[in-house]
């Protein structure tokens, strides 16, 4: 524990702490919403909607780290156990069991929307407070911008598809 890295934070580090585990709960589970959509979906577009799917899977595993390496250094633990993720989640998790392709990208916009929601109150809460975490999670609110906006782009791209038929 950093007692310094602490101190910056004041006391606002106990609901700093409880904030990253309820995001660190957001991003296990949506590694594996994308992970798995990448083994079930089905439909137009599959190969090009996996690869997306797969690249997010992979980001939201490096927020993880991220989150789990800040809980640590501000004194803190990671949740423990799935059990846990489901309990502090903020945007839950929806199982794919429709994999038609544009069903899975609707859930995984929905999981996105909900995460740029956590990732700016976030950035507010530490913003005066805390310049470290404040840096990671503008970073992160980056990257959950990026992949509403990627999965959008499939999404109307199967949609014009469509109506071009």
């Amino acid at each position: 524990m950093g007692t310094k890295g602490r101190e910056i934070v004041g006391k606002d580090v106990n609901k700093l702490v409880e904030m990253l585990n309820k995001a660190l709960a957001d991003e296990w589970l949506a590694y594996y919403q994308y992970w798995v959509g990448t083994k079930v979906v089905k439909g137009p577009m599959r190969e090009a909607t996996t690869a997306e799917l797969l690249q997010h899977a992979a980001e939201e595993l490096g927020h993880a780290e991220l989150l789990s390496n800040r809980l640590i250094q501000l004194g803190g633990t990671p949740l423990l156990t799935p059990e846990d993720w489901y309990k502090m989640s903020n945007c839950g998790y929806e199982s794919p069991e429709d994999p038609y392709v544009e069903v899975v990208l609707d859930q995984n916009i929905k999981g996105e929307q909900c995460a740029i929601d956590v990732y700016r109150k976030l950035v507010d809460f530490t913003k005066d407070i805390d310049p470290v975490t404040y840096e990671i999670v503008l970073s992160i609110l980056a990257d959950e911008i990026e992949h509403e906006e990627d999965l959008q782009a499939l999404a109307e791209d199967i949609h014009i598809m469509r109506e071009r038929r």
